[in-house]
């Protein structure tokens, strides 16, 4: 049994889509960003660095105590390599999952929430800051878009990498900017979401979803510095 704690944010719906398409049994541990619980003693000491998503399996692949994993792309890679599944074995062909999995959590998650926060939630207007981060978005998505160009999915069959990009991908309209420029990851985008796992996914915590925007108590608990 795999314990899954996490929230309806995209970092965490990247785990609730390889939960569903792997299948496997695990049980979903809610952690409210939005009400600070990131924030406590007892979630830190399984993720110290506060955020979401983070695991606890039971039942590692070597028999041994319970191993906890923090960090989506660190979770998505430790799931696959246990299952064998949606992370390749040639060697070529996992080093070019490897590579776009980090390009998705050293680039298109970081660089979208950055627009999505000065787009929609920052407290005061920074036409620099929106400007830079929506610039910076829409290079990553032409990338991407070149890159769908020849293929169905991102590194040709589907991974753990079109599993870390699609809830990105889904929360577009949040950072303002559209996806008409971009054909192929408009196309990519459908075929994910026909997946009747990805069905699953979204849905999985969807009642809990808070729209930050209209929270002050939500904006402070997400974006505080430090922790009081």
């Amino acid at each position: 049994m795999i314990e899954l704690y996490s929230w309806p944010a995209p970092n965490g719906q990247k785990l609730h889509l390889l939960m569903e398409e792997l299948a496997i049994s695990y049980r979903v541990v809610p952690i409210d960003i939005t009400r600070g619980a990131q924030h406590t003693t007892s979630y830190r000491a399984i993720n110290p660095n506060g955020k979401v998503p983070a695991i606890v399996d039971h039942a590692p692949a070597d028999g041994g105590a319970p191993v906890t994993v923090f960090e989506s792309g660190a979770i998505m890679m430790y799931l696959a390599e246990k299952e064998r599944r949606f992370l390749p074995h040639d060697p070529r062909q996992r080093l070019e999952v490897m590579q776009w999995l980090f390009w998705q959590v050293g680039g298109l998650g970081p660089m979208m929430g950055q627009a999505q926060h000065f787009f929609r939630y920052a407290s005061e207007r920074v036409p620099y800051a929106i400007a830079r981060y929506q610039t910076e978005t829409k290079r990553l998505l032409k990338l991407l878009d070149d890159r769908l160009e020849t293929r169905a999915h991102i590194c040709g069959d589907y991974s753990i990498v079109d599993m870390a990009c699609f809830p990105w991908i889904r929360v577009h309209k949040m950072t303002g900017v559209a996806l008409d420029e971009f054909p192929n990851v408009q196309a990519w985008y459908g075929r994910v979401r026909s997946r009747p796992a990805v069905g699953r996914a979204i849905d999985l915590l969807r009642d809990r979803w808070v729209d930050v925007s209209t929270s002050d108590q939500a904006k402070h608990n997400l974006f505080r510095a430090v922790q009081e």
